[in-house]
């Protein structure tokens, strides 16, 4: 049974809500009034709400529910709105096309649940309730990692995850798309990344060592189907962060061409395993070239204002061994191998930042970074705090609140995941997102935080949603303004499951799959 006061249960929680008497009715009698610019809010409001509920939106001069663009709303921001639901008409405006895009979400989870359906659904007054709301994030990162390199999902599928993150304010999709498992990401000029790279000889449905399906695994994108993706989550307000690690995650493309790994007599077959692999790319002026070809390629497929390289994780045994890669580090002046990963990730990064983009890369630890990146550290909020006091823009990622791999609480019936202690509803609720003490501006360098859906134990959507949902609603409802407190949240989450049910999220029980146990996190 549907709760029966969907503004009672609205997540993210708006900035300021007011609830009137009554309600507006949407029929087939209903037309928009679209001001200028508004049009793609328009088009999307009609494209979520025509399958359940059937009706049209015309537009008209003399419609009753507006859409209206007005820059002089500049209080609003990048992604704020204002919406007026009355007894005679709805008013929904904003400062920027984001921002309707933002309130368009919050009609879709003011309507009744049943709205969210992907079928026809009879019967139900598709009315929303007497409201006004002023609404704008705190946050301007809110997102969420899909891992598909450790196993692939299709781009049908990725449509759909964006839109889950579009109904919950989300505006990041990060896409993992290479990594020592697989390499997902086509680049015309290096076509085995994916004819070879793209595929391993096993499922990897066990740890390390243990029980493998023996099935090939793989899959890889067209350069088309990634334009259509990046195109479709701009239309709902998301942008899609591409990610291309190096120069540790590699395996897969040492796979497909050992010329660029640290012994090119070797050959080497996609990775089975995971956790941290040995195998990093060599340090030679045509690996250099190889890294500047695939990112010119990411950087013409995806527009986005950041592109992730990746950066953790990189043992240096092969460049200790390597004569080759000591040369590399004599030669550049440095202290030894271990610094050539420092030197590495600069050159990386500089070519990002020389097209005009922002690099992003993993912090593992308090180690200098290149002046110019986005840091996302995972293993210790302290690093955070360092990277932001020495004046990097900082994601938050610690893993022990936003790392959705690891399992959703200890009972038996959980499938497999990352060993480590749980990270529950509370803890995800729990992310930092205080700034560091460093000062005037450190309060900016926080932009926000991101949930991370690692999948080398999952290999189905079905999977990934029940390790997303309930979690990532409360990430976005921190990240969004997450002010009100949990008692509330968790209140106004009761009535938000209907709508995971609507949408067909199997939030509560678990997928049935082969059970192994968990091995070490990434």
């Amino acid at each position: 049974m549907f709760p029966s006061r969907p503004e009672q249960a609205l997540v993210p929680l708006p900035r300021k809500l007011s609830v009137r008497g009554g309600h507006f009715r949407l029929d087939a009698g209903t037309r928009l009034r679209v001001t200028p610019g508004a049009g793609p809010a328009a088009a999307l409001l009609r494209t979520l709400l025509a399958p359940a509920t059937g009706l049209a939106l015309p537009a008209a001069e003399d419609g009753a529910f507006v859409l209206a663009l007005d820059p002089a709303l500049t209080g609003l921001g990048e992604e704020g709105y204002g919406l007026t639901v009355s007894r005679q008409g709805v008013l929904l405006r904003a400062g920027r096309p984001a921002g309707l895009l933002r309130g368009v979400q919050t009609m879709r989870q003011l309507l009744p649940y049943e709205a969210l359906s992907a079928e026809p659904v009879r019967g139900v007054a598709w009315e929303l309730p007497a409201v006004e709301i002023t609404d704008l994030p705190r946050h301007p990162w809110r997102g969420s990692l899909l891992d598909v390199a450790r196993h692939f999902q299709p781009v049908s599928y990725l449509r759909r995850y964006v839109d889950l993150l579009a109904l919950h304010k989300m505006n990041v999709l990060h896409l993992h798309l290479t990594d020592d498992q697989g390499w997902r990401m086509p680049v015309p000029a290096w076509p085995r990344l994916t004819e070879v790279g793209g595929w391993r000889a096993e499922s990897m449905i066990g740890p390390e060592g243990d029980r493998f399906d023996g099935v090939p695994h793989g899959g890889s994108y067209t350069t088309a189907e990634l334009r259509q993706l990046v195109a479709y989550a701009a239309e709902r307000g998301v942008t899609v962060l591409p990610e291309i690690n190096v120069p540790g995650h590699v395996r897969a493309a040492l796979a497909a061409y050992p010329e660029l790994g640290n012994d090119p007599s070797r050959r080497l077959g996609v990775w089975t395993r995971w956790g941290v692999c040995e195998n990093v790319l060599g340090t030679g002026d045509h690996v250099l070239e190889f890294v500047r070809a695939v990112l010119d390629e990411v950087l013409d497929v995806f527009p986005s204002p950041h592109v992730h390289i990746g950066g953790d994780e990189c043992p240096t045994t092969e460049w200790e061994r390597s004569p080759a890669a000591r040369a590399r580090a004599a030669r550049e002046g440095l202290t030894g191998p271990r610094a050539l990963h420092s030197w590495f990730l600069a050159r990386t990064a500089g070519h990002v930042t020389r097209a005009g983009r922002r690099p992003v890369v993993w912090a593992e630890d308090g180690l200098a970074l290149p002046p110019e990146v986005t840091v996302m550290s995972w293993r210790d909020p302290a690093h955070a705090a360092v990277a932001a006091r020495r004046g990097h823009p900082v994601v938050q990622v610690d893993h022990r609140s936003t790392y959705l791999d690891y399992a959703r609480g200890t009972g038996p019936e959980e499938p497999p995941a990352q060993v480590g202690p749980p990270v529950d509803l509370r803890a995800v609720y729990g992310v930092d997102l205080a700034p560091p003490d460093a000062g005037p501006g450190a309060a900016a360098r926080v932009l926000g935080a991101q949930a991370q859906v690692w999948t080398e134990f999952v290999r189905t959507p079905a999977h990934i949603e029940y390790l997303a949902f309930p979690r990532l609603c409360a990430l976005a409802e921190r990240v969004w303004d997450g002010t009100s407190g949990w008692p509330d949240f968790a209140a106004r989450l009761t009535g938000h499951t209907a709508r995971l049910d609507a949408l067909g999220i199997p939030h509560a029980t678990p997928p049935t799959q082969h059970r192994t146990p968990a091995t070490t996190p990434r």
